[in-house]
Parts: C-alpha cells; sequence; structure tokens
C-alpha cells in the first residue's frame, strides 16, 4: 500500500462507522486526498459511507468551473457530490483567508446531524507554514503547534492524515497517478499571508537549510506536547476552581501565579470555543481580582467578559444595552378571554408566554399573577426607577435595588430582568418575585407567565 493510501486507511480505521466527508476543492492535494480515498474505498479497505464536499466561496471567475471540475471528477469516482455556496464579506480586522476557512468548515459540517469525520488534505509543508504564521502572530505553545492529526470541533472531529507526507510526494503521486487537478490563481498573490511564506520565505529557507521543514514540524510537535501537558495542568487547576459551569471561584483563582492564572483561564474559554484573549486582557483580569470588594469589575476578553461579582468570577456574552425596551402587552383583562400572548425577549433572553387562568405551581420560570383592571395599561420592561416594593417573600418594603441585591443577583443580570407594569406600578420581576399587591389568591382569576430560555 502507498505511504499516502496507508496514512489515510490509519487514519480512518480509528472510526469505521463514522460518516466521512471529504474537503474536496479540486487543487492538487485534495485531489490526491480524493483518489487515494477512493482507491481504498472501492477495494473494501473502508466500510464509512462517503460524502465529498466542494465550498464554492465565489471569490474567484473560476469558481464555477471549479465546482463543475469537482463534480465530474466525483462522478468519474462514483462517489457522492455535494456543492456548497458561501458567502465571505470582507470584515474589519479580520482576514479573508480566516473569514474564507471559518464558512468552509461550517459548510462542510452541516452535511450531517450527527458526527461526521471531516477528513482534509494537509500536509507537511502546510504544517511548517501554518507554525511561520502563528510565530509571526506572537502565538504561545498552543498556536505554535500548528494542526492537529484529529481535533474535536463541535459534534464533529477534523482529520488531517497527510502531516508527514511532503508536498514533493503527493505532487509525485498526483503525476503518477496521470491526475488532473485546478491552479487557484490566488494562490501566487503574496498579499496573502500564507502565499508570502509559501512563494517567499519557505524557498530561501529551504535553499539554506534543505530540511527545514522537517525541522519546523518537530518544533512544532515540541510546542503540542508541552501543550497537553499545560492542559493536564490546567484541567487540575479548573477541577479545584470551578464553582459551577461558567464560574470560577476568586480566592481559588488568586492562589495562583500570574502564568499559571493565564494559562487556567485560556483552557476554560477553550471548553466553550470561545476566541481567545489577548496577553494583556489576561494580566487585567488577574489585576481584577484584587479590586477592592465593593467593586464589579469586568474585563472583555474577545467577544466575551470575564465580570467579578461577590468571590466568583463570571464568564459572560457580551451583552447588549437593552434599557430602552418595551412591550405592551395586549392579551387578558378580567373583562374578557382571550388566547394566549407570546413575548420575544431581546438579545437571546428567550420568549414569555402569557396565558389567563391557567393551573400550574409557581416557580421561577412559571409565575401567577393577578389580572388588570380593563384600565389599566399592561407594560413589559427592562428598567426602572427604583420603586419601593414589598415581593410576595418579605414582611416589609424595601426599594427594588436592595431587593436585587439581597437575592444576590449579579449586577449585569439585573439590567437584563424583565419587569412588567400596570401603568406605572410595579407588579413584578419576571423569574423572581410577584410584589404582594398582585399575587393572587388560589381562586382569583389571574395570569400566568411562563418565561423559556
Amino acid at each position: 500500500m502507498h505511504p499516502i493510501e496507508l496514512a489515510l486507511y490509519r487514519a480512518i480505521s480509528k472510526h469505521p462507522v463514522t460518516p466521512l466527508v471529504i474537503a474536496y476543492s479540486g487543487g492538487v492535494d485534495s485531489q490526491v486526498l480524493l483518489h487515494a480515498l477512493a482507491k481504498l474505498k472501492h477495494a473494501k479497505k473502508i466500510p464509512n459511507l462517503i460524502t465529498v464536499c466542494h465550498v464554492n466561496h465565489g471569490l474567484s471567475e473560476n469558481a464555477s468551473r471549479w465546482q463543475n471540475f469537482a463534480e465530474q471528477a466525483c462522478q468519474k469516482l462514483h462517489l457522492p457530490f455535494v456543492a456548497c455556496q458561501v458567502n465571505v464579506q470582507a470584515q474589519v480586522q479580520q482576514s479573508l483567508e480566516a473569514l474564507a476557512r471559518e464558512a468552509r468548515y461550517q459548510a462542510l459540517q452541516s452535511l450531517y446531524n450527527e458526527q461526521s469525520l471531516i477528513i482534509t488534505g494537509h500536509h507537511r509543508d502546510d504544517q511548517a507554514e501554518t507554525f511561520l504564521l502563528a510565530l509571526k502572530r506572537g502565538s504561545g505553545l498552543k498556536g505554535l503547534s500548528a494542526m492537529a492529526t484529529e481535533t474535536k470541533q463541535g459534534k464533529d472531529i477534523f482529520i488531517r492524515p497527510l502531516l508527514n507526507i511532503s508536498r514533493a510526494e503527493i505532487i509525485y503521486y498526483a503525476k503518477t497517478q496521470q491526475l488532473d487537478w485546478v491552479e487557484d490563481e490566488s494562490n501566487s498573490d503574496t498579499r496573502f499571508d500564507r502565499n508570502f511564506i509559501r512563494q517567499k520565505i519557505m524557498p530561501l529557507l529551504s535553499e539554506r537549510w534543505p530540511s527545514i521543514v522537517q525541522t519546523i514540524n518537530r518544533s512544532s510537535s515540541h510546542c503540542l506536547e508541552g501543550q497537553l501537558l499545560l492542559n493536564e495542568l490546567a484541567e487540575q487547576d479548573l477541577a479545584i476552581c470551578q464553582l459551577s459551569e461558567q464560574c470560577l471561584s476568586v480566592s481559588e483563582l488568586s492562589k495562583l501565579s500570574s502564568a499559571r492564572f493565564n494559562n487556567l483561564v485560556r483552557y476554560f474559554l477553550s471548553q466553550y470555543n470561545y476566541l481567545m484573549p489577548s496577553t494583556e486582557q489576561l494580566a487585567q483580569v488577574y489585576q481584577q481580582l484584587f479590586a477592592n470588594q465593593d467593586k464589579n469589575p469586568a474585563v472583555k476578553v474577545a467577544n466575551n467578559y470575564l465580570r467579578r461579582y461577590k468571590g466568583a468570577l463570571y464568564l459572560t456574552a457580551n451583552f447588549v444595552d437593552i434599557s430602552d425596551w418595551q412591550r405592551n402587552i395586549y392579551c387578558v383583562d378580567q373583562y374578557t378571554t382571550v388566547m394566549a400572548e407570546v413575548i420575544e425577549l431581546p438579545d437571546g433572553l428567550g420568549k414569555l408566554t402569557f396565558s389567563k387562568n391557567q393551573s400550574v405551581e409557581a416557580s421561577n420560570s412559571c409565575q401567577k399573577i393577578a389580572l388588570p383592571t380593563k384600565a389599566q395599561k399592561v407594560t413589559l420592561r427592562f428598567c426602572h426607577s427604583n420603586p419601593t416594593c414589598l415581593p410576595d417573600y418579605r414582611n416589609h418594603s424595601r426599594s427594588l435595588k436592595k431587593i436585587l441585591q439581597e437575592l444576590n443577583i449579579p449586577l449585569w443580570q439585573r439590567k437584563r430582568i424583565p419587569f412588567l407594569y400596570y401603568d406605572e406600578v410595579l407588579v413584578a420581576a419576571i423569574g423572581h418575585f410577584v410584589c404582594q399587591a398582585f399575587s393572587p389568591n388560589e381562586s382569583d382569576p389571574s395570569i400566568t407567565i411562563t418565561w423559556d430560555h
């Protein structure tokens, strides 16, 4: 068996029942990948269900021609073919290469609802280029580890079996098998960083040090080994520091050195596939651990926030300001009978369902409230003027701000509580309490509010 076919066979045989998605552009790397896999499939060496996926980015005037070439190649090999059209739009501070790669991966992962193996033709020279790109960005061990042979991403597994095969070996295989392939004209455009490294830097390095690709790959392997050790340490630290799914103990975190803290936070964020913070952001988070107890500092890390509140460090989304949001509720009054009304809340907070006289047990997600009069205006808001109120569980009135503090609701979550008003009178903080004046008796007609979030 040819070394390329053997590498593919060994990687795929670890997952014999998982559907296989071939990332196929029509270039020489993916053409060799496709034909070697087709040989294994037709020889019944691999039992996996195979789908060939060509992602059309639409970035070249030749994109349609490449798609036609890819479809015809699959027809000749009697392999199922799927073309996915993606729309890649340039964004500020985002490289077109990275955006196209992300769109491509999303398309590949969309083919199966269950887990699939997504196989790419990345090889040893690609690995060296990836290492140098990471070095240019100032990456740590994780970035310098470059590409792993096998990576879990969401429900799927990405496999790159050819990382120990050189570009020269792939081209030789293609020629000896008399394969045709397409050439992407953008591969010669040195405005793209990878192309600049491939066209300008690697030839110079290889001329001076012929084995440079192998030695770079060896360094990348050493970095991967170091990163695996750091992950093991982070797992141990996380077991000690984690209070809940997205919450860490400040007292335990403060016992760590700054380097160990940084390692834990990076690992913690990686569990949710979030973008990694910069060194400066991590230093700021570490400093804010020791801020005065009356402070509630928040530091933006990539697209999320790390917020400290009462001895805990919370990982949250970058919430939208919804203080001006307001909706009128028309579903019920004591004189009419109408169907339930559903209100979609902003910024991913779910939906509230208002229904009349529904028999349910009160809970945080389901509350019963006295009906308004026909004259009263019923509104839902996220803002308040700090009224004095008497929740159903208290014996004395207190200002709303003090009550929310009593309930130990973090500051940012207080801004995301839907408040129900009859005219300008606060009736309930949805999900937390009903004011006593609007808490119905068992036999009284009422509104039932259900929060699905």
